[in-house]
């Protein structure tokens, strides 16, 4: 079974920045893609950013050059670094971990951390 741990979330001032860590447990394939999606009241989950193992990147356009995703793929943990938060910025922010073991396709998430911008 694969595991997902976030850390990180809590409330912050528009403007200010928080990083969120998720470390990944299991029996994960090297080979895999790491990310951060995200869910505010009312509205469906939405790609935030992902990151694959050898490094290439995917974000959304509205965090771009606010947000950056890192890994250490050692440690099979992702991180997002959230500058310049917004308002529209409050959601709950889920870890996301993809990989192709063999014949089967995994999909994990985790259990989700909440971000709170105040205006």
């Amino acid at each position: 079974q694969v595991q997902l741990v976030e850390s990180g979330g809590g409330l912050v001032q528009a403007g200010g920045s928080l990083r969120l860590s998720c470390a990944a447990s299991g029996s994960i394939s090297s080979i895999n893609t790491m990310g951060w999606y995200r869910q505010a009241p009312g509205k469906q989950r939405e790609l935030v950013a992902t990151m694959t193992n050898s490094g290439s990147t995917n974000y959304a356009g509205f965090v771009k050059g606010r947000f950056t995703i890192s890994r250490n793929n050692a440690e099979n943990t992702v991180y997002l670094q959230m500058n310049s938060l917004k308002f529209e910025d409050t959601a709950v922010y889920y870890c996301n971990l993809r990989f192709q073991l063999g014949p089967l396709g995994y999909n994990s998430w985790g259990q989700g951390t909440q971000v709170t911008v105040s205006s």
